[in-house]
C-alpha cells in the first residue's frame, strides 16, 4: 500500500526532523551562546539574564469604537523547578486593553506544526493588525501591506500570542535542553507553565480564560485543557480552529483506512468548487453535496473497505461509480488505486487535464507542477501563497510597530525543531481527545468550539466530526460542543467573508461560554 507524505503543518505533522544550524546570537533578547566547560564537552550552566519586555502603546477604531491598548513583547523564562536555572525562553506578544472593565476575558493563542509560530492566527484573524491578502485569500503582489483588522477578536478579549519552544524567537538556552520540549507532553507542559506564570505575573487569575489553537495547536489545546485543570486553572472555553485531536484520522499509513474515509467529503467539496462534478451534483449546494459524501462513507464506502477483497464485480462497479460521482475522479483511476485514493494522488489527479494541481491547506488554490504526469504535487500552492506575505509582514511589524529589535531569525514554520518530535505513543497515533473529554467532565462549564473549513485537506472536517462523536460524551457535556463551517481552507480567515463569519461566530461562542 502506498504511504503518502503527511505534513500536518499549521498545520500539519512533520516538520519534525529538519536539522538546522545552531541558533545565531543576536540582539533584542536572543538567547546567547554559552561556552563549553573546559574538557567537559557540555555547555556550562551559566545563569541567563532575564531581559525586560518591550512595551508599546497603540490605538485602533473598530466599528466606530476606539480601543487604546498596550502591547507587551518579550520572553517568559522557563526555569528548572529544582535548580531555578533558566532552561528556555518563550517569546510572546500580549495585547491588553487600557482602562479595561472588570471581568475582561483573557485568551491565549498559538498555531500548530509542530514547528509553527503563532503568526497565522495573530496576523490573520485575531490581532488588531493583519496582513492584507486578496479578498479570496490569494497572494497579493509584493511588497505586502498591513491593515487595521476590523474583525479583530480584541474587541471581546485581551490576547496573548505564544510561540512554543522551537518556533518564532523561542529557544532553549542550550541545544541539549531543547529535545525535552519537542514532544506532545513536553510541549503541553511548557505552554501550560507559560500560562501559569503569565497569570501570576500579570495578576489575571480571576479573568475568564480561553485557549485557541489551530491545527496541531488544537492538539495542544485539548491536552492543555486537562493539564491546566490539574493545576487549578479552569477554562471557560477552548477554541479549535481546523482541529486534529486524533492523528489516526488523518495519517495515511498501511492498514489505516480511517483517513481514506474521513477525507472523502473534502474531496467532494473540492471537486464541487472546481466544477468537476456532474451537472446534477453541481446544481446542489456545498452543504448538500458534502452531506451526501458523509452518508456514502458511513453507509457504503466504510463498510466496503471492511471486505474490499470479497466484493462481487457488481458491488465493486457500483462502488466505483458512486465514488467517481462524488469526487470527480474517473472510475478507472479509482479502481486502479483499489479504492484507496490518498491526498497527494487526489490533488494531482483532479485537475490533471488542465495541467494543474490542487492545494493541501486550501484546495481552492491551483498549482503549476514541473509536469502533469507525476503521482504527487511538487508543492502546496496554498502554502506558497501565504508564507511570503506572513513572513515579511511579521518581521516588519514586530520591529517597526512593536519595537522589538533583533537579528535572530523568526522561525515562522519549521527550522527551530532540531530533534524528531516525540508523539509519546506506542501505537503510532497521538490522541489528546480523551484529555479534553476528561477536562469537560471535571469542568462542566467549559465550552468547546470547532471551526472547520470545507476546503481544508490537512485536517478534514469529517475527521474532526468523527473524533468528537467517538468520545461518546455524556449528554450534559455534549451540549457544550459547537461547530461552525467555512467555505475556505485550513486558515479560513484569509478569505474576507470567512474572516467576518469567524468573528461573528466568536462573539456568539464567547457570550454562550459566560452563561451558567
Amino acid at each position: 500500500m502506498k504511504t503518502a507524505l503527511l505534513l500536518c503543518s499549521i498545520f500539519a505533522l512533520s516538520l519534525l526532523t529538519l536539522a538546522q544550524p545552531p541558533n545565531r546570537p543576536g540582539g533584542g533578547g536572543n538567547p546567547q551562546a554559552t561556552p563549553l566547560a573546559a574538557g567537559s564537552g557540555q555547555a556550562a550552566a551559566t545563569p541567563v539574564r532575564d531581559e525586560p519586555p518591550v512595551v508599546t502603546k497603540h490605538s485602533i477604531t473598530v466599528g466606530g469604537r476606539k480601543l487604546d491598548y498596550t502591547v507587551t513583547t518579550g520572553f517568559m523564562p522557563l526555569k528548572n523547578a529544582t535548580t531555578g536555572e533558566t532552561e528556555a525562553r518563550m517569546f510572546y506578544m500580549a495585547y491588553t486593553l487600557d482602562n479595561a472593565p472588570a471581568g475582561r476575558p483573557l485568551m491565549f493563542s498559538f498555531n500548530g506544526g509542530p514547528g509553527s509560530a503563532s503568526v497565522w492566527l495573530h496576523l490573520g484573524a485575531l490581532g488588531p493588525r493583519r496582513i492584507k491578502m486578496l479578498d479570496d485569500g490569494m497572494m497579493p503582489p509584493p511588497p505586502y501591506e498591513m491593515e487595521d483588522n476590523q474583525q479583530t477578536w480584541f474587541t471581546e478579549t485581551d490576547l496573548v500570542f505564544i510561540d512554543p519552544i522551537g518556533t518564532g524567537f523561542s529557544r532553549a538556552v542550550r541545544p541539549e535542553l531543547a529535545a525535552r520540549y519537542f514532544s506532545v507532553q513536553g510541549d503541553i507542559e511548557s505552554v501550560g507553565d507559560f500560562i501559569r506564570m503569565y497569570l501570576s505575573r500579570n495578576e489575571r487569575w480571576m479573568s475568564p480564560l480561553y485557549v485557541v489553537g489551530e491545527s496541531y495547536g488544537t492538539t495542544r489545546a485539548a491536552g492543555l485543557s486537562d493539564h491546566l485543570f490539574g493545576r487549578g486553572i479552569a477554562l471557560n472555553g477552548i477554541l479549535l480552529v481546523s482541529a486534529v485531536l486524533n492523528f489516526q484520522t488523518i495519517r495515511f499509513a498501511n492498514n489505516n483506512d480511517m483517513p481514506l474515509m474521513f477525507i472523502l467529503p473534502s474531496y467532494t467539496a473540492t471537486a464541487w468548487y472546481h466544477k468537476k462534478l456532474s451537472n446534477s451534483m453541481q446544481s446542489k449546494t456545498l452543504e448538500q453535496v458534502t452531506q451526501e459524501a458523509r452518508q456514502f462513507v458511513a453507509n457504503e464506502y466504510g463498510p466496503a473497505l471492511l471486505r474490499i477483497d470479497s466484493l462481487t464485480d457488481r458491488e465493486r462497479d457500483a462502488l466505483a461509480i458512486k465514488f467517481s460521482t462524488l469526487t470527480g475522479l474517473s472510475k478507472t483511476f479509482i479502481e486502479n488505486n483499489n479504492f484507496r485514493v490518498e491526498l497527494g494522488e487526489f490533488n494531482k489527479e483532479l485537475l490533471r487535464s488542465e495541467r494543474r494541481s490542487t492545494g493541501r491547506l486550501d484546495s481552492r488554490f491551483k498549482g503549476i507542477d514541473r509536469d502533469a504526469g507525476g503521482s504527487n504535487t511538487d508543492s502546496d500552492p496554498s502554502m506558497n501563497a501565504i508564507r511570503p506575505p506572513y513572513t515579511a509582514a511579521f518581521n516588519q511589524y514586530v520591529r517597526n510597530e512593536l519595537g522589538f529589535k533583533t537579528d535572530t531569525e523568526y522561525y515562522i514554520l519549521g527550522g527551530g525543531i532540531t530533534a524528531p518530535w516525540n508523539y509519546n505513543v506506542t501505537n503510532q497515533y497521538a490522541d489528546t481527545s480523551v484529555s479534553m473529554k476528561d477536562a469537560m467532565a471535571k469542568n462542566p462549564y467549559m465550552k468547546v468550539w470547532l471551526a472547520q473549513g470545507y476546503y481544508d485537506m490537512a485536517t478534514p472536517f469529517y475527521a474532526a466530526e468523527y473524533t468528537i462523536s467517538a468520545l461518546n460524551l455524556d449528554p450534559t457535556l455534549k451540549k457544550n460542543i459547537s461547530w461552525t463551517y467555512y467555505e475556505s481552507g485550513h486558515m479560513m480567515y484569509i478569505e474576507t467573508r470567512s474572516l467576518k463569519k469567524l468573528k461573528d461566530d466568536l462573539v456568539v461562542f464567547m457570550a454562550g461560554s459566560r452563561k451558567r
